[in-house]
């Protein structure tokens, strides 16, 4: 017999226990782990740390502190013997009560033989598994293990309401419940049915009413199932509702003998059981109650592994368009996968309160995901409440190895229709498109064009374009774009990745209209390039390529842009410098129109950018990185507007006096001509500043130094063509033939500029006081830019050391004048 007592003692509460011996009942309290021991138990006036009342002692103790459920916890073990004595059946009482209020485990350790196993039964709310570690809402849990002999098996930890109501064993249990200081359950919750042979490790049953979910795990989870062992669990579902099995995580073991697998017996199944393995899609769409066996093998001694199971089991309504099918025609499709699945996916697996929607290749192979492959044909239905739940992702894959075979074809990357006319919403297609080296990859919008997705011209529509060129050593993010701008091409090279995401449902109107195109070209010079057509009343906005992450080291990329003939471009950038420095090499911006006598303009990383200037002709604008040092990224962006081109009465006037000029100098050299009809003028070298052509004159004459005026930059020009500078047009002289530093091969506008190599170095005149040159205007000479004639050798007509002082002042013409005078 039990008595409790509550008796003041200094403040502090008193306690007696009584224990019975026929009741075989041990309470042990002891300190809670990682807890100072700054609290203990008094009994008659000794302090201790624990204590342990067994069977058939009296002990009265208090706490030596106020608050002891901080402090201590406590053990009510109970041993039943089913054995050799009779078995309690009925409810387990909560035995003794009144005991202090501390965290506390009530155990009931069970014996029972193997041939009448026993059967625990659960009241409502019933019991749902967590998985060990878990922790439950009201801290209020189960723990159930079975004995076998010596053996234990962790049947698994569980929590209050949920739909497991009854557990059988083989062999005794070990129950056990833990209660918080705090809980008011009065109730053990549970009660011991009755003895059964079951043959089988346990069968746990499961009770599924109404629209509802359960997550169960294997016993031993996530350790090993027991070798060898079966076990089963029973689904008791409404005949007029449908259950559905989903395996989310399991493990196999090293069979050698027999093999692992699940069994389902269903009623009214024309096969049962029927037998699947773990990685086989589970059975769905089932009506009514169901079985479900887990069987083990004979495990390899040496290498055991592992055997083990977590799976869902989702109870619904039948769907109302569960027999409407959708025909996916893929037979003609190559090298592409499309997979149906729930929104959110593959991320997470649903939660048990969200929407369940299942997607099936027929009424009883259903998922939440499924994958259909190219070259086959496909019969789906769903069962969904809402298809709004679920999405489509889809891949494809084009690869070129022989150019000359590849390079004819052009490939649509278009959304096929088979995926369109699903009651889905795309969420993504991936196009994949592989190539060796020196073979690279076009994109080209014919019709659309294509628009850079920036801050200043964010794109509205409902879908878009994500462009990645991907190599082993590096990825380039080259952009996000969407139709309806003015990139008409991008050739890129290594292997490219484009990803078309879908906003909303508008792009199932929109996808008729689509106009990607992809073809294989043969090598580019640069990482990228792209050909843009702007919109003549739009000012475009265009940005380097990984522009979170700042263009990869020594990586270039080229923009060609077209000028319509009647108009003018003004390019800028967004800002003044490219905020870099270099550690390794050097940083370049290059711009160049594609016309015979275009000066290049070109920038380093150290020196501001080009202020805003017209170009006239088409052109192009590259931009090559360097080596920054760390944490620094090179991220451009510039901006092109049109305006239509201005006639300017001025220069129609002076084209005419210089052609009234020029008929008079053709009549004077016609003159000097006749007088020199024996002898043929020699090549003269030209002095060549700024463009401004000047023959060099005698010694005595040409005093300005050498180091001063530049007069190594010549160009060679037959004297016939002395006078062409005074020649006008609209936009300027026509001077003899001028180009720039140009490193590549080939005809003008077919490639895009190219920066200097590293060692080409600015000749910048400074004076002493100057820190740094003074920002260069439209009309600046690119100090890169030298003259010279295609047709004939260079020539120079002055030392490298020499040394002049003074300047000249005579013109070309009046040189030129004076020689025929004289002659």
């Amino acid at each position: 017999m039990l008595v409790t007592k509550h008796v003041c003692f200094s403040f502090l509460a008193s306690f007696t226990i009584s224990l019975r011996t026929v009741d075989s009942i041990t309470v042990v309290i002891k300190q809670r782990p990682s807890v100072s021991p700054s609290c203990q138990i008094r009994v008659k006036n000794v302090r201790r740390p624990e204590l342990k009342i067994n069977p058939g002692e009296n002990v009265t103790f208090t706490f030596t502190c106020s608050t002891p459920e901080k402090y201590f916890i406590m053990e009510i073990q109970k041993n039943i013997d089913c054995v050799l004595g009779p078995c309690p059946f009925g409810d387990v009482q909560l035995y003794p009560p009144g005991l202090p209020r501390l965290n506390r485990t009530f155990i009931w350790d069970v014996k029972a033989s193997t041939k009448a196993g026993l059967e625990l039964k659960f009241s409502t709310p019933w019991l749902r598994q967590i998985e060990p570690g878990g922790t439950c809402p009201d801290f209020v849990s189960y723990n159930i293990n079975s004995c076998i002999d010596t053996a234990r098996v962790n049947i698994g930890t569980f929590c209050r309401n949920g739909s497991v109501s009854r557990v059988k064993l083989l062999g005794g249990v070990v129950m056990s419940l833990h209660l918080p200081w705090d809980s008011p359950l009065t109730t053990s919750g549970f009660s011991i049915a009755n003895r059964a042979s079951i043959k089988r490790l346990c069968i746990i049953e499961s009770i599924l009413n109404g629209e509802s979910s359960v997550t169960l795990m294997s016993p031993n989870y996530p350790l090993g199932f027991p070798e060898d062992e079966l076990m089963t669990w029973q689904f008791v579902v409404p005949s007029n509702m449908r259950a559905s099995v989903f395996f989310h995580n399991y493990s196999l073991s090293n069979c050698e003998r027999k093999e692992e697998r699940v069994e389902y017996y269903i009623p009214g199944s024309l096969s049962n059981p029927e037998v699947f393995k773990l990685s086989d899609s589970q059975p769905a769409n089932i009506a009514g109650s169901f079985n479900l066996s887990l069987q083990g093998c004979d495990q390899d001694a040496q290498n055991p592994g592992i055997l083990r199971l977590l799976f869902q089991v989702v109870v619904q309504h039948p769907q109302v368009d569960e027999n409407v099918t959708h025909l996916v025609d893929l037979s003609k499709e190559y090298n592409m996968t499309v997979t149906i699945h729930f929104k959110g996916w593959p991320g997470r697996i649903p939660l048990m309160s969200e929407p369940i929607c299942l997607i099936c290749k027929d009424p009883r192979t259903c998922d939440r995901v499924l994958t259909l492959v190219s070259g086959t044909v496909y019969k789906i239905s769903f069962l969904c409440k809402d298809l709004s739940h679920l999405r489509i992702t889809a891949e494809k894959g084009i690869s070129c190895v022989d150019l000359r075979w590849c390079q004819r074809n052009i490939y649509s990357l278009s959304v096929p229709k088979a995926v369109t006319q699903l009651p889905i919403q795309l969420h993504k297609f991936i196009w994949k498109l592989l190539a060796p080296d020196l073979i690279n990859t076009e994109i080209t919008s014919p019709s659309l064009k294509l628009q850079q997705c920036v801050p200043e011209q964010r794109c509205n529509t409902s879908y878009r374009y994500s462009i990645v060129s991907a190599t082993p050593e590096t990825e380039l993010k080259v952009g996000t774009f969407c139709p309806g701008g003015s990139i008409e091409k991008i050739q890129m090279r290594n292997n490219i990745t484009i990803s078309l995401e879908t906003f909303g449902k508008g792009f199932l109107n929109e996808s008729n209209r689509q106009d990607l195109k992809m073809s294989f070209v043969p090598h580019i010079k640069d990482e990228c390039t792209f050909t843009v057509r702007p919109d003549p009343k739009a000012k475009v906005y265009l940005q380097t390529p990984n522009w979170l992450y700042g263009l990869p080291p020594y990586v270039s990329i080229s923009w060609y842009i077209i000028v319509p003939s009647k108009q003018v471009a003004r390019l800028g950038f967004s800002k003044d410098r490219m905020g870099i420095t270099c550690e390794t090499g050097r940083a370049y911006v290059n711009i160049k129109e594609e016309t015979l006598r275009a000066e290049e303009t070109v920038r380093r990383e150290d020196e501001l950018l080009p202020e805003p200037r017209n170009m006239y002709h088409n052109f192009w604008v590259n931009i090559s990185n360097c080596k920054p040092v760390d944490k620094m990224q090179l991220d451009l962006q510039f901006w092109v507007t049109f305006a239509d081109k201005q006639i300017d009465l001025g220069v129609i006037l002076a084209v005419v006096a210089g052609a009234g000029v020029l008929t008079a100098i053709g009549l004077t050299v016609c003159c000097v001509k006749k007088k020199k009809k024996k002898s043929q003028n020699p090549m003269v070298g030209v002095y060549n500043a700024d463009v401004n052509t000047q023959v060099p004159e005698k010694q005595g004459l040409f005093t300005k130094g050498r180091k001063n005026n530049e007069s190594h930059v010549y160009a060679v020009i037959d004297d016939a063509m002395v006078y062409g500078h005074l020649l006008k047009e609209s936009n300027g002289s026509v001077t003899p033939e001028v180009d720039v530093y140009r490193p590549f091969d080939g005809p003008i506008g077919s490639l895009p500029p190219s920066p200097p190599p590293f060692s080409f170095k600015k000749d910048i005149k400074r004076s002493p006081s100057t820190e740094e040159p003074s920002p260069l205007t439209d009309t600046d000479h690119d100090a890169y830019m030298f003259a010279h004639q295609k047709s004939g050798p260079l020539e120079d007509n002055g030392d490298a050391n020499e040394e002049n002082n003074g300047d000249t002042s005579t013109s070309l013409l009046e040189n030129k004048e004076q020689e025929g005078l004289v002659e």
